[in-house]
């Protein structure tokens, strides 16, 4: 996770450091930088138009090129930014088409998307049954191009599908029909305006538009009005001020207010016919146009910083950073971890599948979490004594968006945003930077596991998908790792599908008995250096006598026993065990001259010093948390020295040849008191103490 975090921040930097270089080699070869002012009277007719149409003025009645500039020079200052900006999106509309309009299907689905939406304006061209539309195809496309680039939305509704709500609404005629929340509140009531006018043009709707928009932003004339209006209110902390010599505000201007609605309140100040320019000296302001907004902690000339232009993305990005809301958070959280989560496919070593495979989970995974962890930051954020909490954390945050490293952060995320093939592109020359240095740091500790194929990596997730389908006990453990050991055999599961008892008998991974306890059973007067020798040998003649010789039981293998007096050493089972199972310690018997004659054998390890004197078994070698007891109940056989024994989690001590086979047929219990083989026994250690005790007594 740490360095999944380490990555993607590295990422980012490296991000801010090539939006720098790009800026370094467009100033090398143009000398121009994308905050510097542009005059646009040097600029063409056309690419003022452009402009114009970015920030949404209307140019209808101005023919000469020196009044476009000074309309221009009115809405505020140009930089090389916006101007690239603003050439860009016109391209891209160009190359668009109108697929984004909306088909209404009837009354209800216009109620849904137009009327109860309630934060957004629609533009719609109702077409009355049996006659044409009011625009053209193209004239239509031309307009939905138009006003798509400041957020408002169009549709059609095509009367011969409902013809009865054309009726109710009075809609005889084809027309054009535009909602608008009529008042400043969030989720306000939504008015229906139908255009009426007699030349249909698409400059002169675009104009009709705007003047209705317009008339939602509280506009200024007089000094008393502003100075009214710029003293602190309660109900409305942050208010967004333009001072420009115009009829009306640009359309961008106004569309925001639309998408701000409850949250930030815009004015406008028409400056055209001010008599008081002093009162606007004492507030900062010192020139027209200007864009200021108004917080508790100050005033911001919006422009004045990197990235911050006169376009709708522009000023969006701002406000959205200045104030957000939840869902703008959400978004943003929604974003950083999957993008955290993509860092797996690169991270992971080993075949192709395996890499997607882990990175569905990880996506899986960390958006779960995050959906979980945001139901509770929902809930509190409800609860109304957590409102002061919630202001100062909107008052840091205004602090930390008004500096210039964040406008440096919003003027990379507006270039990456519009440039999404440059972003993707960079992802992943840096997952390969990751991936490379991964291997480079794991080559010298490469696992089987990364070195498999991809059908062989398909095999063995198959096998754990089966086996924690129909054994979910067992399978506790995740996708295969490098510490995982698969079923050699692939059929399996096959075999298992014979048995009635599929669902009630659970296959258990095997993997649990490779951490089970084991050790040798030493006699106590058995010196260090014949244990040393016997291990060796033991190790040596290990495999020859599991070819040759039976494990135990065998009358022609003579073993030497430790003699140990068990009526006196050794608790009896009923107090330990209470599941009825057999006893674990019994009476060494046998007579006496055929005990001799088993002293007298030396097989591996001699131990006649222990019989003779009838010395005790070593206990300090037998694991304190297991019973002490002198026979497998396995092959019905006594514990013989040197013999290498294995215990369960209940505490009961078995051969360890005996206990293998017994685990490995799918009895994964313990033979005596039928404790699951796979399951901690937290008692065990109360039972050894109370034996220890027992023993020395």
């Amino acid at each position: 996770m740490w360095l999944k975090l380490f990555f993607l921040l590295l990422y980012f930097i490296v991000l801010f450091t090539l939006a720098r270089i790009f800026e370094a080699v467009v100033w090398y070869e143009t000398g121009m930088f994308a905050t510097q002012l542009v005059d646009p009277v040097t600029l063409s007719y056309k690419k003022l138009k452009t402009i114009l149409e970015c920030r949404g003025l209307g140019y209808s009645g101005l023919v000469e090129k020196k009044d476009v500039s000074e309309l221009v020079e009115k809405s505020g200052e140009l930089t090389q930014g916006e101007l690239y900006s603003a050439i860009k999106k016109q391209k891209e509309q160009t190359e668009a088409d109108g697929s984004s309009t909306t088909h209404f299907s009837g009354e209800v689905h216009f109620y849904e998307l137009v009327e109860d939406t309630k934060d957004g304006i629609w533009l719609v061209q109702v077409i009355a049954q049996d006659r044409e539309a009011l625009l053209s195809q193209s004239n239509w496309g031309k307009m939905v191009q138009k006003v798509s680039q400041f957020g408002i939305r169009t549709g059609t509704f095509n009367c011969s599908n409902d013809y009865r709500s054309c009726i109710k609404r009075g809609w005889q005629r084809s027309t054009l029909i535009m909602s608008v929340p009529q008042t400043s509140a969030s989720k306000g009531k939504v008015m229906l305006k139908e255009y009426k006018g007699s030349r249909v043009e698409t400059e002169q709707i675009f104009r009709w538009m705007t003047s209705h928009v317009a008339h939602r932003i509280k506009t200024l004339h007089h000094s008393e009005q502003l100075v009214e209006e710029w003293r602190s209110d309660p109900a409305h902390p942050l208010k967004m001020f333009l001072f420009a010599r115009l009829a009306q505000p640009p359309a961008f201007f106004s569309s925001l207010s639309v998408k701000f609605t409850g949250r930030i309140e815009f004015i406008f100040v028409d400056v055209r016919r001010w008599g008081n320019y002093s009162s606007l000296s004492e507030i900062g302001v010192t020139r027209s146009p200007a864009y200021i907004l108004k917080m508790p902690e100050g005033i911001y000339h919006y422009g004045n910083s990197t990235g911050e232009f006169l376009s709708l993305a522009a000023m969006d990005t701002f406000l959205r950073s200045v104030q957000p809301e939840v869902n703008d958070l959400f978004v943003f959280s929604l974003v950083l971890i999957n993008l955290l989560a993509w860092m797996d496919l690169f991270i992971t070593q080993g075949a192709t599948v395996k890499r997607f495979v882990v990175l569905i989970r990880t996506l899986g995974t960390y958006n779960s979490i995050l959906l979980v962890s945001w139901l509770p930051v929902l809930a509190l954020l409800q609860l109304p004594y957590l409102d002061l909490l919630h202001g100062y954390s909107l008052k840091l945050l205004r602090y930390a968006d008004t500096t210039t490293l964040a406008s440096l952060v919003r003027a990379n995320w507006t270039f990456y945003s519009s440039h999404p093939a440059l972003f993707l592109s960079t992802y992943l020359a840096h997952g390969l930077l990751v991936d490379y240095f991964e291997k480079k740091r794991r080559c010298g500790t490469r696992s089987q596991e990364d070195s498999r194929t991809n059908l062989e990596w398909l095999a063995s997730l198959w096998d754990w998908y089966t086996s924690y389908l129909l054994h979910p006990i067992a399978s506790l453990q995740q996708f295969p790792s490098d510490h995982s050991e698969w079923e050699d055999d692939p059929n399996f599961l096959f075999e298992h599908l014979a048995f009635p008892d599929l669902w009630l008998r659970p296959l258990v991974n095997m993997d649990y008995i490779k951490t089970l306890p084991t050790w040798r059973l030493r006699a106590a007067g058995q010196s260090e250096a014949s244990c040393e020798k016997a291990d060796e040998e033991t190790r040596s003649q290990h495999s020859d006598k599991e070819r040759k010789e039976p494990p135990h039981g065998s009358s022609s293998h003579k073993r030497s026993l430790c003699s140990v007096n068990f009526n006196s050493q050794l608790p009896a089972c009923g107090d330990v065990d209470a599941s009825g199972g057999r006893p674990c310690a019994a009476e060494s018997s046998g007579n006496g001259s055929s005990l001799s004659a088993d002293r007298a054998v030396k097989d591996n390890c001699v131990v006649s010093d222990c019989v003779s004197n009838h010395q005790h078994c070593d206990w300090s070698m037998w694991p304190c948390d297991m019973l002490q007891c002198s026979e497998c109940v396995v092959c019905l056989e006594t514990f013989v020295s040197e013999e290498v024994l294995m215990g369960l989690p209940c505490g009961h001590a078995f051969h360890q040849q005996c206990i293998v086979v017994w685990l490995a047929a799918g009895r994964h219990c313990c033979p005596v008191c039928r404790w699951p083989s796979y399951k901690k026994k937290l008692q065990r250690a109360a039972q050894s103490s109370s034996t220890d005790n027992t023993v020395q007594d």
